[in-house]
């Protein structure tokens, strides 16, 4: 059975939808009105072979703060009703990944339990119309969305735009690793029986 969610969330500040399925082929419909956003959430589609749909309609005449931060709670909450119950899941996935300068590892546990770790520094202030302080924001919304242990550190990189991108596929390919299915694994990868 396919695991796929279908969430929206509406304030005063964004409209988001989001369709994701784990199960899918890497194939992505992406609006974001934040261009490079567009970008890095086709590629976290596309490598780790996840089907993505994803509107936003922010207020981008204020900035793109509230428009990043809440995708991060929609796809997050997407993430997680798409594992269920989670049994037979991996529940660990990491992954070393290399863009050009850039080399960014990213480790995930699916306990339940939200907990985030980002060491980056990033050279310039923006990458096209992205505030690169905003990449943080994203991924800890995310994190405490799904109840995820999330470590991404920088070990190496000097462009701005390789260094998010690689935190993004090294993110996505880590994710896929967490939430592939093991046929050894006939419940929950727990001693307590529960994630």
């Amino acid at each position: 059975m396919e695991r796929s969610a279908n969430v929206t969330r509406t304030t005063k500040e964004t409209d988001i939808s989001v369709e994701l399925s784990l199960d899918g082929s890497g194939q992505s419909r992406v609006e974001t009105g934040i261009g490079f956003f567009d970008h890095m959430l086709e590629g976290f589609a596309r490598h780790g072979f996840f089907d993505l749909d994803i509107r936003i309609k922010g207020d981008l005449q204020v900035d793109a703060h509230h428009s990043v931060e809440d995708a991060g709670i929609v796809l997050g909450t997407a993430i997680r009703q798409a594992l269920g119950d989670k049994v037979g899941i991996k529940r660990y996935g990491s992954c070393i990944l290399p863009m050009d300068d850039a080399l960014c590892m990213c480790a995930i546990d699916l306990s339940g339990r939200p907990y985030f770790a980002f060491d980056c520094e990033f050279p310039a202030e923006k990458a096209g119309y992205l505030d690169t302080e905003l990449v943080r924001e994203f991924f800890y919304a995310i994190s405490y969305s799904v109840g995820m242990n999330l470590h991404i550190k920088m070990l190496s990189g000097f462009n701005t735009h390789h260094m998010i991108e690689a935190i993004f596929k090294a993110f996505a390919r880590a994710l896929d690793e967490a939430v592939d299915k093991d046929m050894r694994i006939k419940d929950v990868l727990s001693t307590k029986g529960s994630l």
